[in-house]
């Protein structure tokens, strides 16, 4: 995922059963092409309607992608810390499916200011963190193709196999090219007591974080700050920002994809927003 740092670089918990019920009830992706990408499927064009992609103005006057982002007010995005550590001219592209192409469907709004979580430390980022916002020049419309996502109650926990997908337009492998097409894959939540143990993450994973995957399915460079949508009591919330992965590969077994945990980070989000 585009700066997903490939270094080494959840209180409400919910009941079992409810997790079982989860997995019953959530909806099968259905997607218009089938491609590797990590393992996963390009999404249906605008299925997930809060997806953002960060851009960066280069020196050749062109945007280029670098990282996703989650459209959480009309005119706030939240998306990782480390995406946006360097000073840069940003926009954002809501309603976006094909970076290459226009559907007519896509806003591009300009970014007025950057807020980074004031306990971010761009140089130990196990220490967590991982998120910011962007204050838009404008407000979004809302529509079929744009839409707010939904986010957890503070403190909220998810169980270990949850239903969760990543998406994003990050590599297709570890040595792979972005993706032009915004993928989708599924991740379920490692709970924490797994992802920190021996074997897995360790002492790199902290309870402010969240893990999923940790098999085939991955997220990779170019999916940062993008959202792990999780089917909760019948709809998509998102629960997680992508920031980390292994040095060694995108999708290493016991080496799950790491996020910041949006119902940890709840609190200086609703102040920066106010």
């Amino acid at each position: 995922m585009a700066i997903l740092l490939l270094q080494l670089l959840v209180s409400c918990l919910y009941f079992l059963s409810t997790a079982t019920e989860n997995h019953r009830s959530a909806p099968i992706l259905r997607t218009v092409v089938h491609k590797r990408i990590v393992n996963g499927d390009v999404a249906q064009p605008n299925y997930w309607p809060w997806q953002v992609s960060l851009q960066y103005r280069g020196r050749d006057g062109q945007y280029h992608h670098t990282c996703g982002g989650t459209l959480v007010a009309r005119d706030w995005v939240m998306t990782a810390a480390h995406c946006v550590r360097k000073q840069r001219i940003w926009r954002v592209v809501l309603g976006e499916h094909d970076l290459n192409s226009h559907s007519g469907l896509e806003q591009i709004l300009s970014v007025r200011q950057v807020f980074t979580h004031p306990r971010w430390n761009p140089r130990k980022i196990t220490k967590g963190h991982d998120v910011a916002l962007l204050h838009l020049s404008s407000k979004a419309q809302v529509n079929s193709a744009v839409s707010l996502a939904t986010l957890p109650p503070p403190g909220q926990v998810l169980n270990h196999n949850h239903v969760c997908y990543i998406t994003g337009w990050g590599r297709t492998s570890s040595k792979g090219s972005i993706s032009a097409v915004l993928k989708q894959a599924y991740l379920p939540v490692v709970g924490l007591r797994t992802c920190s143990g021996l074997g897995w993450w360790g002492r790199a994973v902290k309870p402010i974080m969240l893990c999923a995957g940790g098999g085939l399915n991955s997220g990779c460079n170019g999916d940062s700050g993008g959202p792990l949508n999780c089917w909760v009591h019948g709809r998509y919330v998102v629960h997680g920002i992508v920031s980390f992965g292994s040095l060694r590969g995108c999708n290493l077994r016991r080496r799950p994809t790491v996020f910041t945990r949006v119902s940890a980070v709840l609190g200086w989000m609703r102040r920066v927003m106010q």
